[in-house]
């Protein structure tokens, strides 16, 4: 009768599990925890869990590069990543020129544009080639920002000779700015920026156009680059939309992941994409043509899967 009992206690403890969630768990490395890689992160966490049965456990990290790195070596099974960042990555170029090429992962999805923003309180700077002589922030060394302000500079014919270069993150530019400090100031996010939100609440900052020739010059040498107009009213005091470049939040999965698992992530993803929304704005940037177009490394053979159900061929490895 006791071992009875406890066959039926364990089958009972089986079932219990299986309601809160499958069989499988992965950890998805995401970004800072005041972010929007961390806070986007849960909400497709819960999802992955809910629809696809998959115990998603969601940690802050240090962003794009540390979560290749941590597929790679095992302590993630997911990450969010700029695209250009994967696509150096894939390459082993840029900021994977030391550390070497990394492929243990592959694309999910692309999830919502990340604009290179160059924002300034200067008057005298209405285009890229005015920076020329100016003080400018351009991202911390060797960070994604970093690179995405050279090819700016590059494309308007410029080098970092040109300008006065800083080397600052988000917040530490916005006060530079505020302070009088620098110029201008590359900051890559998703708009609005909460850093940007409150400088133009504040101050007379306003966005430079990243258009014309410049976009078209960044474009044909970094196919991860695509056009993006910022809507009017984003940001307070912006009357009217403005055109810049952008790189994706992308979602990107061990290639050591099961085909089925990652078919059932990327369906509880983009089978759910109203309810998504409804939990946080970026989800309004959740299409199919935005998923699979740009990338340059390949997708999961899962995630293909889905794709090719929906019509869209994508490559796979």
């Amino acid at each position: 009768m006791k071992r009875v009992i406890s066959i039926v206690l364990v089958l009972l403890l089986a079932l219990s599990l299986t309601a809160c969630g499958g069989s499988t768990t992965m950890t998805m490395g995401t970004g800072s925890d005041t972010g929007t890689y961390y806070s986007y992160g849960g909400v497709l966490g819960q999802y992955m869990m809910n629809k696809a049965g998959i115990n998603v456990t969601v940690v802050s990290t240090e962003g794009s590069k540390s979560n290749i790195q941590g597929i790679d070596a095992g302590n993630y099974q997911l990450g969010t990543v700029q695209s250009d960042v994967m696509s150096y990555a894939w390459e082993g170029t840029r900021a994977f020129e030391e550390d070497g090429k990394i492929d243990s992962f592959r694309v999910v999805a692309g999830l919502y544009a990340e604009a290179v923003q160059l924002i300034t309180m200067d008057p005298s700077i209405k285009t890229v080639a005015d920076l020329k002589g100016k003080s400018v922030s351009i991202g911390a060394a060797g960070s994604g920002v970093y690179f995405n302000a050279i090819d700016v500079l590059t494309a308007a014919g410029l080098t970092e000779k040109d300008i006065k270069p800083q080397y600052q993150d988000f917040g530490a530019s916005t006060d530079a700015l505020k302070d009088g400090k620098i110029d201008a100031a590359f900051i890559v996010a998703g708009a609005p920026t909460p850093a940007i939100t409150e400088l133009c609440m504040t101050n007379d900052a306003r966005l430079v156009p990243i258009d014309g020739a410049v976009a078209k010059a960044m474009m044909d040498s970094n196919p991860f680059y695509t056009t993006y107009k910022i809507p009017a009213d984003t940001y307070e005091g912006q009357k009217e939309e403005v055109t810049t470049v952008t790189v994706k939040a992308t979602l990107i999965v061990s290639a050591d992941a099961s085909e089925d698992d990652v078919y059932n992530l990327t369906a509880s993803i983009f089978d759910n994409v109203e309810e998504i929304s409804k939990e946080h704005g970026k989800g309004a940037e959740l299409t199919l043509e935005n998923a699979t177009d740009g990338m340059t490394a390949p997708f999961h053979k899962g995630a293909a899967k889905y794709f090719a159900e929906k019509n869209i061929t994508v490559e796979a490895k």
